[in-house]
């Protein structure tokens, strides 16, 4: 069991990540592991450039965070190495994560994210060759999943929405090559 001072900062760091996730417009998770200092570095500077709140959390108390503030479905993800981005900016974050995805080729993946306190999952990530009918993304809302198909063959090169966004009737998906 935790004595009192430990027990007081861990409920100190859920609070703070509990405000803010709530100030956040939008946010992705990722798996850094088997990246090197110098590309975390660089990174970290592309987050500040664009304005990305990005650190590595630990995931109990992210899961806690996560549960205050209804992304409950995002709980599977916290798992293995773990690091959130954060912003005001809707795309930001995921934009800023993405680019170091792809540049990194399998080092640095996205576990999911969120956008307006809605969970978006990729289910392939940039650079994935798929075939029509392929699943490419989840979109979960109210408990519920929409799972978006790839409509052809090809290779997905970039994503036009990003976790939390809200979609309209015909509006692109993702870019397939």
């Amino acid at each position: 069991m935790p004595n009192a001072k430990g027990l007081a900062e861990k409920q100190a760091v859920v609070a703070s990540l509990t405000e803010k996730l709530q100030g956040a417009a939008a946010g992705v998770i990722v798996d850094y592991k088997g990246i090197t200092v110098a590309e975390d570095t660089e990174l970290r500077a592309e987050c500040r450039k664009n304005d990305v709140e990005y650190a590595v959390v630990k995931n109990t108390l992210l899961r806690f965070a996560f549960n205050n503030v209804g992304l409950n479905e995002l709980d599977d993800q916290l798992n293995g190495t773990t690091s959130l981005a954060i912003a005001a900016d809707p795309v930001a974050p995921a934009r800023v994560i993405a680019d170091f995805a792809k540049k990194l080729n399998g080092k640095f993946e996205i576990k999911g994210g969120f956008m307006d306190g809605k969970v978006v999952s990729l289910d392939v990530a940039p650079g994935t060759a798929v075939k029509a009918g392929d699943q490419i993304m989840t979109l979960e809302a109210m408990k519920m999943n929409t799972i978006i198909y790839a409509p052809s063959a090809g290779t997905i090169t970039s994503f036009c929405v990003t976790a939390g966004d809200t979609v309209q009737e015909g509006q692109p998906l993702a870019k397939i090559g």
